[in-house]
């Protein structure tokens, strides 16, 4: 019959009871049957304070990586080799080796910095690796361009970087500026494509006035295989004093405006045909159309 505990008396007997079978090495469950306890809070109320025995304890899966961890602490290593060591999170690591002394730094701050920009260096030079290389397989695929191909491709880009004739300020004129001389030398094989004449095109360049700009000049009348004394006048951007420029150095070159000149038709058809490219993706879409 289970024990029914209505005071304090028939608790205080029961308990020695429990204390001693938890001496003796009995488990909860073997009290629970001996005392017919089968109330777990009271069961655990009578045995509190008492360990229970060893043979009880089960063994836990993380015991031995608990040991090696302070094993390797005690030797001066840090969270992180821990961690890479033994595979287990630095939570777990903390809560191990909480109460050990903490080790010496194995370097001084300088050796710490240098140590960290070797692996920053090292870090980015994977990296440069993978972008190199995905790169250099996505130019392999695109293979040769078809005519076609690459008509699609100069609208695309022409749409983008060239100038737009507007309903409230018409000018149906060929105009291209970019800074990019791949780009550039894609709209120049674009217009032999179209077979406009190199003798209607005026070549111009848009720059900073604290660039090198003759040198710029030099670069963008070699891409284009002109003279640069064929150049139409350089168009100077005013320095703002109040302003860090970014685009400095040897690379930069501001950027080269390309003008074709009697082009109304050319420029129409430009917009005609981006005009199809847009309904071939959305059919019956007239709203862009001027």
């Amino acid at each position: 019959m289970a024990h029914s505990i209505g005071t304090y008396a028939d608790f205080e007997a029961l308990r020695e009871q429990a204390v001693a079978l938890r001496r003796a090495g009995h488990s909860l469950r073997q009290i629970r049957d001996e005392l017919k306890i089968f109330n777990n809070d009271i069961l655990n109320r009578l045995v509190k304070g008492e360990p229970p025995p060893e043979w009880t304890k089960r063994p836990r899966a993380k015991d031995d990586l608990r040991a090696r961890a302070r094993e390797l602490r005690l030797q001066g290593w840090t969270y992180d080799r821990i961690q890479a060591e033994l595979g287990c999170s630095k939570s777990s690591i903390s809560l191990w080796v909480r109460d050990l002394p903490k080790p010496e730094p194995r370097y001084t701050p300088e050796e710490q910095r240098a140590l960290m920009n070797e692996g920053l260096a090292h870090k980015r030079a994977t990296q440069d690796r993978e972008r190199a290389s995905i790169k250099r397989q996505a130019a392999e695929a695109v293979g040769k361009l078809s005519d076609r191909e690459l008509f699609l491709v100069g609208v695309g880009l022409y749409w983008a970087e060239g100038g737009k004739d507007k309903p409230y300020d018409r000018r149906e004129l060929v105009l291209f500026v970019n800074s990019d001389p791949g780009m550039n030398s894609v709209f120049l094989a674009w217009l032999d494509l179209l077979e406009v004449e190199r003798g209607r095109l005026r070549f111009r360049v848009m720059i900073h006035e604290s660039a090198e700009v003759e040198e710029a000049e030099q670069y963008w009348s070699d891409l284009v295989g002109i003279d640069r004394t064929s150049l139409s006048k350089t168009t100077l951007k005013k320095h703002n004093p109040k302003t860090v420029r970014k685009n400095v150095g040897a690379a930069y070159r501001g950027c080269l405006v390309v003008s074709v000149l009697r082009s109304t038709d050319l420029y129409r058809r430009i917009e005609g045909t981006w005009y199809g490219i847009v309904g071939a993706v959305l059919p019956g879409d007239l709203s862009n159309r001027t």
